[in-house]
């Protein structure tokens, strides 16, 4: 799998001024690495992720969320939600997958996973901003699920989201 960190690095603890360096100026996570390494850990039962890639890991609110390259995702989802569920029980969070890079509708889409969604608009603020609204059909978000998805979104993305139901 490749990482932001060396493979020997993370295997062995023992971190080089390199990845050191990305640690210290906060180009990666503690949490990162600890993600990084538990899936170098398991690389062996999952083979299809030996050739992923883990971008960035972003924690909120108890969702973890794995940013992987594109094209990865289905890497990661399959094995019947097997990988996932490892690294939810490791991480006691609960675990969403989304690709970096695409298109904003396709990242929103994998944020969402699960959730039906009927429109996807950009409203222009008076300031020059904009917030992107999201209307979702079906069974409602609670607002600490709501909340820690439009942090993820802000973090990973840069996007600010206002989620509607119907």
């Amino acid at each position: 799998m490749e990482t932001r960190l060396c493979e020997f690095c993370l295997r062995s603890g023992v971190l080089c001024s390199q990845c050191r360096e990305k640690l210290r100026s906060g180009e990666v996570s503690e949490l990162y690495m600890k993600v990084a390494r538990f899936l170098l850990e398991i690389e062996d039962k999952y083979p299809m992720i030996q050739d992923a890639k883990l971008v960035d890991v972003v924690e909120a609110d108890g969702i973890l969320a794995l940013v992987v390259g594109r094209g990865d995702r289905e890497k990661f989802m399959g094995y019947g939600g097997r990988l996932i569920r490892e690294v939810r029980d490791a991480f006691r969070r609960r675990v969403i997958v989304v690709e970096s890079g695409g298109s904003e509708r396709r990242f929103l889409e994998d944020l969402f996973s699960g959730y039906r969604i009927l429109t996807i608009n950009v409203i222009w603020l008076p300031d020059g901003s904009s917030e992107t609204r999201i209307v979702l059909a079906g069974r409602r978000l609670n607002e600490k699920r709501i909340r820690a998805l439009t942090e993820i979104a802000r973090r990973v993305r840069g996007i600010s989201l206002r989620v509607e139901h119907t």
